[in-house]
C-alpha cells in the first residue's frame, strides 16, 4: 500500500503543482447554487406577477366591456330617470301641450318613426320629454306622472342588436324597469316602483305602440 501511495503521488504530482481553476474554487462552488437558487426565485416569482397581471388585466377588460342590448337600454333608462325625475324644476325639454313636436324631434333625430303612448288610464299622465344622449345614440326620453307625484320615464332608440326581444324586468337599487324592442326601436320604462307594477303599466304601453305602427 505504501508502494501504491508513492507511485501514485508520482504520477499526478504535475497535476497537483497545477494552480486550482477559477471555477472550482471554494468560493465560487457556494456562490454559484445560491445565485442559480435566487434567478430561480426571481423567474417564479416573475412568472407568478405576469400570471396574475394577465388575470387582473382580463377581469378588467371585461369589466370594463361596454354594454349592450337590452341590457344597456335598461341601464340607460334607469340613469335618466336618475338625473331628471328629481329634477321639480325643469325635468323636460317640451312639455306635454307639445306632444305633436316631440314626436317630430324624435323621429327626426333618431331616424325612425317614433310614438309617444298615453298612460292617463293607467293613472300617469304625459309630463313632456326630451332628446337624451346615450353610448348608443340619441334616444328620445319621455315622463310621466301619477297624482301622488310618482313619475315614470320612457326611453326609446334603436337597437343595433336585440331588434326584437321580449319584456325583461330589472331592479337596480330603488328603481324598477321593464324593457323590450320590436322590428329594430327598443323601449324601457324606469321609475321608483317594482318591476312587476311597472310590467303593466310597460304592457299598456306596448298595446298602444303596437297598434300605431
Amino acid at each position: 500500500m505504501q508502494h501504491q501511495r508513492d507511485v501514485l503521488r508520482r504520477a499526478f504530482a504535475p497535476v497537483v503543482e497545477e494552480p486550482i481553476p477559477p471555477n472550482l474554487l471554494v468560493e465560487h462552488l457556494v456562490v454559484r447554487p445560491r445565485r442559480g437558487w435566487a434567478s430561480a426565485w426571481q423567474a417564479a416569482a416573475a412568472a407568478i406577477l405576469l400570471a396574475i397581471g394577465g388575470a387582473g388585466g382580463w377581469t378588467l377588460h371585461d369589466q370594463m366591456r361596454p354594454t349592450r342590448g337590452i341590457a344597456a337600454l335598461a341601464q340607460e333608462a334607469t340613469n335618466s330617470y336618475a338625473v331628471y325625475a328629481p329634477d321639480r324644476t325643469r325635468p323636460v325639454e317640451l312639455a306635454a301641450t307639445d306632444r305633436a313636436q316631440l314626436i317630430a324631434w324624435g323621429t327626426e333625430r333618431l331616424n325612425r318613426p317614433v310614438a309617444i303612448p298615453d298612460l292617463s288610464s293607467v293613472g300617469f299622465k304625459l309630463l313632456g320629454g326630451r332628446l337624451v344622449a346615450t353610448p348608443h345614440g340619441a334616444g328620445l326620453l319621455t315622463m310621466y306622472e301619477n297624482a301622488t307625484g310618482t313619475r315614470l320615464v320612457m326611453l326609446t332608440r334603436p337597437m343595433s342588436v336585440d331588434q326584437n326581444r321580449p319584456m325583461s324586468e330589472e331592479m337596480d337599487g330603488t328603481v324598477g324597469s321593464v324593457t323590450w324592442s320590436r322590428n329594430g326601436l327598443g323601449y324601457s320604462i324606469a321609475g321608483a316602483l317594482l318591476p312587476e307594477r311597472i310590467h303593466s303599466i310597460a304592457d299598456h304601453a306596448r298595446e298602444q305602440l303596437l297598434s300605431e305602427s
